[in-house]
C-alpha cells in the first residue's frame, strides 16, 4: 500500500511531462519594423501619406485656385504657407502634390517589380530565355534615367502615364536581376535538392521552397525603389517633362520656386521639407529591413 501511494504521488517521468510552450520566433519583418529606426520612418511616411489622403479636408483652397496675392508670405490670412507666383495657395499645392506623387510611385514601382520578377522567373526556367532577358535588362540599364525620361516623354508627351512608365522601366532590371540571382543561389541549396529527391515537381519546388527564401531582398528593394521613384518624379517635373501643369506635384512646385528663392524662400520650403521627410522615412524603413534580413 505504501509503495502504491508513493507511485501515485511521485512526479511523472520526463517523457510523460507536458512540454513547456516556447515562444515562437518573431518574423524578421515584424522585428525590423519594431526598431526605433523603422518606427521613426513609419511615422514620417505615415504623416505624409495621411496628409495626402486628407488633402481635401486640410486644404482651404483648390490647388489651382488663384487669389489676388502672389508670393504672399507664410501666415497670410487664409494662406498658412503663403502663395506662389500665380497667387495659388502653397499648402493646397503641397498637399495635392503629395497625393499625385504617392499615386505615381505606388503604381509604378509595383508594376516594375512584377514585370521584372516575371522576366526573372522566365529566365530561370530556360537558358535561351535567360540570355534574351539578360540582354533586355542590359538595354534598359544602358539608358541613364534622364535619357530614358526624355525618350519616353518625346514619344508620349508629358503626363502621369509617361512618368509611371519611366519609373517602371527603370525598376524592371533592378528587381529582375535581384530575383534571378536569388533563385540561382537558392536552387543550389541542400533543402532544394532534398525537395526534388522527395518527388517535388519543378513548379512546386520553385513556389514552395525557392521563392519564399529568395523574396526577402525584394521587400527591401521595394522601399529603396519608392525612394528612387520620388527622385525620378521630382527630377522630371523639375525639368518640365513630368506631370502636365497646372496639376501639382512636389517636383513641379519646387521647380516653380527656383526664380524666387532670393525674395521668397518660403516658396520652396513646403515641397522641399515634404520630399526630404518622405525620402528619409522610406530610407529608414529600408535600412531597418535590410539590417534584420542580413542577420
Amino acid at each position: 500500500m505504501t509503495q502504491t501511494t508513493d507511485l501515485l504521488n511521485s512526479a511523472p517521468p520526463a517523457a510523460a511531462r507536458k512540454p513547456r510552450a516556447t515562444a515562437r520566433p518573431r518574423h524578421p519583418y515584424r522585428t525590423a519594423l519594431s526598431t526605433a529606426r523603422a518606427r521613426t520612418g513609419l511615422v514620417l511616411v505615415g504623416v505624409i501619406v495621411l496628409a495626402g489622403l486628407l488633402a481635401p479636408l486640410l486644404a482651404g483652397h483648390g490647388p489651382t485656385d488663384q487669389s489676388g496675392r502672389s508670393l504672399a508670405g507664410p501666415g497670410t490670412p487664409g494662406h498658412l504657407l503663403g502663395t506662389d507666383d500665380l497667387g495659388r495657395d502653397l499648402l493646397s499645392r503641397v498637399l495635392y502634390g503629395i497625393r499625385t506623387d504617392l499615386t505615381i510611385i505606388t503604381i509604378a514601382v509595383p508594376a516594375g517589380a512584377v514585370l521584372g520578377c516575371l522576366l526573372a522567373l522566365a529566365a530561370a526556367a530556360h537558358p535561351v530565355v535567360d540570355t534574351v532577358v539578360q540582354r533586355v535588362f542590359d538595354l534598359l540599364l544602358a539608358f541613364p534615367g534622364l535619357i530614358l525620361a526624355l525618350a519616353v516623354t518625346a514619344i508620349l508627351g508629358p503626363g502621369r502615364v509617361p512618368v509611371m512608365l519611366v519609373i517602371a522601366l527603370a525598376e524592371v532590371p533592378v528587381f529582375g536581376r535581384l530575383l534571378r540571382s536569388g533563385v540561382l543561389v537558392q536552387r543550389e541549396r541542400e533543402y532544394v535538392t532534398a525537395a526534388r529527391v522527395g518527388g517535388g515537381s519543378a513548379r512546386r519546388v520553385l513556389v514552395r521552397h525557392i521563392l519564399p527564401n529568395a523574396a526577402d531582398p525584394l521587400v527591401v528593394q521595394i522601399a529603396v525603389s519608392l525612394t528612387v521613384a520620388v527622385f525620378i518624379e521630382g527630377a522630371m517635373s523639375f525639368l518640365g517633362v513630368g506631370v502636365r501643369p497646372p496639376e501639382p506635384t512636389l517636383g513641379a512646385v519646387l521647380s516653380q520656386s527656383m526664380p524666387y528663392l532670393a525674395q521668397s524662400p518660403h516658396f520652396a520650403a513646403g515641397p522641399l521639407i515634404t520630399v526630404t521627410a518622405l525620402v528619409l522615412g522610406l530610407s529608414l524603413i529600408a535600412e531597418a529591413l535590410n539590417r534584420e534580413i542580413r542577420r
